[in-house]
């Protein structure tokens, strides 16, 4: 985007202007590295000392912090909302696709929306329904009778298998793979025997998901995203899992068949969740957090223990190992106590 004015982006951002309108910026960067014609933000009071050598042309800030900044100000409730959305409107990253490439194989029953722009060596089967203003990356495979929203943007390399529905305003980080069979076998006397995976995966709308990210068709009912969730790279998540409206994930989690997350869920980055158990709504799980049963109550839930020297380490696992002995010996202290009383 061009630059715009102070003036403006206060307009936008139903910010009050303290300083000069008529400035104009083109980018933004943290503050001790903005310059003029940027802007920056202050969201923790506990840096302010930084605002007396900040040389960004504006600072966004709360009213508590504007008397520690002398130059141009935007006055907001939440800085670093601000900055998110100031950060969209200057947003400079190209789109996944400008045109449909010549190298592109669009097979001719799939059904394209207005606007939509298909990379190169990217293939588009049959029945395929991409939506109004869609960008497929370059090397992207759709599947047949795969349906993408509008307004979806998936980056290179992106796999959407067969019967996926991906809703609009979706954003997908390359080499993802989405609708692939879950991880189902029967055993026969030690030997395999495949479990066609026959449900699908269904996305919502307003749905970002990180790059190298496996999210598995259902086997018999479907893997199911709600709107607004965000998930990050390096993901698995199997099977018929169900994920409720507004939970976020971070990088590294892997999430067993038929696990139902809750809305509004904050997964930490690492974490493994087993298979077939229900987390509430509002539930915060702390990075590596093994969760091996159902959580009902929402709050935050912590495991693992936290890095130590290896001399510490040592003690601590040691200890561990004696929890059953020491836990024997402390009920045999308080039967005899307990003997005693009477």
């Amino acid at each position: 985007m061009a630059a715009i004015t102070l003036a403006k982006l206060a307009e936008k951002l139903g910010a009050e202007l303290r300083g000069d309108g008529s400035v104009e910026i083109h980018s933004i960067a943290g503050m001790g590295k903005a310059a003029e014609g940027q802007i920056t933000f202050l969201s923790d009071s506990k840096y302010r000392k930084q605002l007396a050598d900040c040389k960004a042309d504006a600072v966004m800030l709360r009213e508590a912090d504007v008397e520690f900044f002398q130059g141009n100000a935007l006055v907001v409730k939440d800085p670093y909302l601000s900055y998110a959305l100031v950060a969209q409107l200057l947003d400079t990253t190209p789109a996944a696709a400008t045109e449909i490439a010549v190298s592109a194989f669009v097979d001719p029953t799939a059904q394209l929306g207005d606007n939509v722009a298909i990379g190169h060596n990217a293939v588009i089967e049959a029945g395929v329904t991409l939506g109004n203003n869609v960008q497929v990356g370059a090397g992207c495979f759709i599947g047949k009778n795969a349906v993408i929203g509008d307004n979806t943007k998936l980056w290179a390399n992106v796999t959407i298998y067969h019967n996926v529905e991906l809703g609009s305003d979706c954003l997908v980080q390359s080499s993802t793979v989405i609708g692939a069979d879950g991880f189902g076998y029967a055993n026969d006397k030690g030997e395999w025997v495949k479990i066609p995976q026959l449900g699908t995966v269904r996305i919502g709308n307003r749905v970002e998901i990180g790059s190298c990210t496996t999210i598995d068709r259902g086997a018999l009912d479907d893997t199911i995203i709600e709107d607004n969730v965000i998930i990050d790279n390096q993901m698995q998540i199997a099977h018929n899992v169900q994920i409720g409206y507004g939970t976020a994930m971070a990088g590294g989690t892997i999430v067993a068949g038929s696990t139902k997350i809750g809305k509004y869920c904050i997964i930490g980055g690492a974490s493994v969740l087993n298979g077939h158990i229900e987390i509430a709504d509002g539930v915060t799980i702390t990075g590596m957090g093994m969760v091996m049963r159902s959580i009902e109550e929402k709050g935050m839930y912590s495991s693992g223990i936290p890095l130590q020297t290896n001399r510490e380490w040592r003690k601590t696992a040691t200890r561990v190992h004696r929890i059953d002995d020491m836990n024997k010996r402390l009920k045999a202290v308080e039967k005899e106590l307990a003997a005693k009383d009477k």
